[in-house]
Formats: structure tokens, C-alpha cells, sequence
């Protein structure tokens, strides 16, 4: 019986997830990211260096998260299994040409992430403590007036990173224990997600504050030595470097293969793993944007912008050099840690194997745990900022069983699973953002006015004309 459930449900969502990307995301988040690129003036290239800038700044309201804690919150979620196993993923099974547009998917969306954090920004909200909070369901009641809006997000943002992602990032640690002789299939999985449920319950019982000062320590550690370990591979198969840009370019514009077969290609392939990773148009990082303290909305804006050059542009790309210069061709049936592990063993023998494991379980507990902080935030949407001891113990319980269970579900149900539900946000997010754009665009302007009067720029709503009320900038 339960076997014909999982089944029935595997070719239903993966159905959905086919026809959502198929027909309706990829012209929604390419032309989105086009749009938004030339409002913005291509502010992703033109600020990068300011962004970088910023996030070193302190926080500028001792209540709040600072750039920089922001930036790791909104990276620990962005960073994680689709930087390791998402990759592999779809080269296995959309190609080379997938690495395209993925980085394609990176620079458009950046413009989106601007947007989106700008606007979390300028509605923020303020806390009874004086700290700020903010997002997607706060922007959409505020200036869109639709509260009912403002709940479906909240509640589909909930089953995305507290359901979706975190399927996923527990699956792909039990997954990557295939490669080591103790792994048994019947029970491995099921002794992974109970002891990573339990330490996933310890390490959010102290709520978003305390995510934040864990992934503040984390990513960076983390991220460092998993770009040594992928640089050192790919510097001793230096002499691989222009095949593997070919191979990448080639496949990319193989038009006949695209539409010849779209579910598997590598632009569809390559748009589903790059939205997955940088998440730049879903909407949920805005909420870790809205949570600064900082001078001006802009600032936080080019925060995420760096969050999505930090995800894609160097650690994607780190992960895809790595493997295609690894020697070890992609096939449909190693798609996910399998591949990335043999591709390990066969440059760095059992070593790479250990270490990519073990980077497997940072990226992903990183993940987990920034996942929840957006789950929280949806939460506290619904209660407005108060809800009861009986829904956060729910809501912990909830996405306690769901990293065990994942563990122990299949590659294609978490994927598609997830896939879905991302789906759903930027489904809602992205139309909400455009017509959302005009006071986005007016805050940079007037971020770059005072740049250029040589101020640190501090941001009045009276200054863009903004007419709804709002919590901060009067």
C-alpha cells in the first residue's frame, strides 16, 4: 500500500514539477532576470565591488543582524547540497551545457535578488525589542494591501524550506554514505536522519539568533576549504581547462537536443538547479535581507547580490570544474553524490571521498538550519510576530521528523519535491516584484546620488516619494 503511494506521488509530483518548468518558470525567472537587469541599469556588475564593501561595514542599528550575519544566513541556505550534489545532478542529467545556464540563471537573477532585498527593506517591520524583520509577506501587505497574499507565501515559503530543501539536504548526506562498505540500504538511512534529527532539534532550539551566530562561524570555514580542496583538483588538470569550457559552451547551444528532449536538457536542467542554488527570485532571502541594520534599503539589496556571485559564480563553478576535470564521465545513474565522490576518489583517491562527505554534511547542516530560520519567519508572519509556544513546538516537531524522513526517501521524489515548491514562491514572488520595481529602482537612485555627493547614504522614504506607511525611514 505505502509502496503505491510513493509511487503514485513520485509520478504526480514529478509531472508538475516538468510542466512547471517546461512551460511557465523559465520564461518567468529568464525574462524576469533580463527585465530587472536592464531597469536596474545592470547594477549586479556595476555594484559588485560596492557590495563586497558593504558587508564588511558593522551593523549600523545595534538591534539588528548585521550585512554580514545576513550574509551568511542568506548564504548557509544558498550554500549548500545544490553547490555539491545539485550540480552533479544536472550534469548528469542535462549535460555539460547545464553549467551555462546556470551561471546564466546566476547573473540575471542577481538583478532579481537586488530587487527583492531592496524591497524587504524599505517595509520592514518593527520588533517589540527594537530589532526589524521583513520579506516578501510583509511587502506584498504593506504596499500591495493583499493580506491573504501575504499568507499564501508565508505558508508555501514554510513547506519549501521546512519541507522541500530540507528533504533534500537530509537525503543527499545519507546519499553520501554509498560509497563507504558499512552503508546498509535498509538501515543506514534510517540511523542518519534519527541522529541528524536530533542534533537539527538541538542547534534550532535557540531560535534565529542563534542560527545566525552558527552559520556566522560555519560557511566561511567551510567554504574555504572546500574551494582549496576544488581548486588544488583543478590546477593538477590544468591542461583539461579549455576542453571543459568547449564542452560547456558547446552543449549549452545544442538547440536540436534542447528541444528535442526539454525535460532533460541542459537548459532546463541547468535553470532548475541554478534557481535551486541561488534561490534569487523565490523570494525567502529578502527575509534575511529585511532582518539589517543598515543606513540605506540599497545596501542590504547589494548584499544579496554578493550572495548570489558567493553561491553560483565561485562555488558552483568550483564544484562543476572539479568534476569535469576529474576525468570521470557523468551518467544518469551516478546523478547526485555518487558522481562527485568518484570523481573525488579518482584525483584524490579515499581522501577526497572522506573530505567530500564531510563537506557534503557542512554544506548541508548549514542548509538545515538556515532553512528553518525561513520557516520561522513565515511563521512568525501568520501569528503577526506572536505565535504561540504550541505552534513553534509544532512547527520544530514538524521539520525534526521531516530531516529524518528525508534521509530515507528517493533522489527524484526530494528533488521534484522541492522543485515544486520553489516553484510555487517564484510563481508568486516575481509578478509581486514587478510591480513592485518602481520604488526599488528610485532607492538606488537615490543610494547613487548620495554616493556620489560622497555621503554615507541614509535613506528617507519622503526622499522617493514612497506613500504607504511604513515601521522605519519616516
Amino acid at each position: 500500500m505505502l509502496e503505491t503511494i510513493a509511487a503514485a506521488y513520485s509520478g504526480f509530483i514529478g509531472s508538475i514539477s516538468n510542466y512547471l518548468y517546461t512551460y511557465i518558470l523559465i520564461v518567468l525567472l529568464v525574462a524576469g532576470g533580463i527585465y530587472f537587469t536592464v531597469r536596474t541599469k545592470f547594477v549586479q556588475f556595476r555594484f559588485l565591488p560596492e557590495s563586497i564593501r558593504i558587508v564588511m561595514q558593522p551593523s549600523e542599528d545595534q538591534n539588528s543582524i548585521s550585512a554580514f550575519k545576513t550574509l551568511m544566513v542568506s548564504t548557509a541556505s544558498r550554500v549548500g547540497t545544490g553547490n555539491i550534489a545539485g550540480i552533479s545532478t544536472a550534469i548528469c542529467l542535462g549535460g555539460t551545457g547545464a553549467v551555462f545556464w546556470m551561471w546564466v540563471t546566476a547573473l540575471l537573477g542577481s538583478a532579481t535578488a537586488f530587487v527583492e532585498g531592496t524591497l524587504a527593506q524599505i517595509y520592514k517591520k518593527r520588533a517589540k525589542d527594537g530589532s526589524c524583520y521583513g520579506g516578501p509577506a510583509y511587502y506584498i501587505e504593506q504596499a500591495l494591501k493583499q493580506r491573504w497574499l501575504g499568507v499564501l507565501f508565508a505558508v508555501v515559503m514554510i513547506l519549501t524550506y521546512m519541507v522541500g530543501f530540507n528533504l533534500v539536504a537530509s537525503f543527499n548526506i545519507a546519499d553520501s554514505l554509498k560509497a563507504y562498505s558499512f552503508y546498509d540500504p535498509t538501515l543506514t538511512p534510517w540511523i542518519v536522519g534519527i541522529v541528524l534529527a536530533v542534533v537539527f532539534l538541538v542547534c534550532i532550539s535557540g531560535g534565529g539568533k542563534q542560527i545566525a551566530n552558527i552559520t556566522a562561524v560555519l560557511v566561511p570555514v567551510m567554504g574555504v576549504l572546500y574551494l582549496a580542496v576544488t581548486l588544488f583538483v583543478v590546477f593538477t588538470h590544468i591542461s583539461l581547462i579549455p576542453a571543459v569550457f568547449a564542452s560547456i559552451f558547446r552543449n549549452a547551444f545544442n538547440f536540436q537536443a534542447i528541444f528535442g528532449g526539454f525535460v532533460g536538457s541542459a537548459l532546463m536542467q541547468g535553470i532548475k538547479r541554478g534557481l535551486f542554488s541561488n534561490e534569487a527570485g523565490i523570494g525567502a532571502a529578502a527575509c534575511a535581507a529585511g532582518s539589517a541594520g543598515v543606513s540605506h534599503p540599497a545596501k542590504q539589496g547589494l548584499v544579496q547580490v554578493l550572495s548570489v556571485f558567493i553561491d553560483t559564480i565561485v562555488v558552483c563553478t568550483a564544484t562543476a570544474m572539479l568534476l569535469l576535470c576529474s576525468g570521470v564521465a557523468p551518467t544518469a545513474e551516478a546523478a547526485g553524490m555518487p558522481f562527485v565522490q568518484q570523481a573525488m576518489a579518482g584525483t584524490l583517491g579515499q581522501f577526497g571521498v572522506i573530505f567530500i562527505t564531510v563537506a557534503l554534511f557542512l554544506f548541508a547542516f548549514t542548509t538545515l538550519l538556515g532553512n528553518f530560520y525561513y520557516a520561522e519567519t513565515g511563521l512568525s508572519y501568520l501569528f503577526n510576530q506572536a505565535p504561540s509556544r504550541t505552534a513553534v513546538y509544532i512547527q520544530r516537531a514538524v521539520a525534526t521528523v521531516v530531516v529524518c524522513l528525508g534521509a530515507t526517501m528517493q533522489l527524484t521524489v526530494v528533488w521534484d519535491t522541492a522543485d515544486v515548491l520553489m516553484g510555487l514562491m517564484a510563481l508568486i514572488n516575481v509578478p509581486v516584484i514587478f510591480l513592485l520595481l518602481k520604488p526599488a529602482l528610485r532607492c538606488l537612485n537615490d543610494y547613487i546620488q548620495q554616493k556620489k555627493a560622497g555621503k554615507n547614504p541614509e535613506f528617507k522614504a519622503s526622499s522617493i516619494g514612497l506613500k504607504e506607511k511604513v515601521d522605519f525611514w519616516n
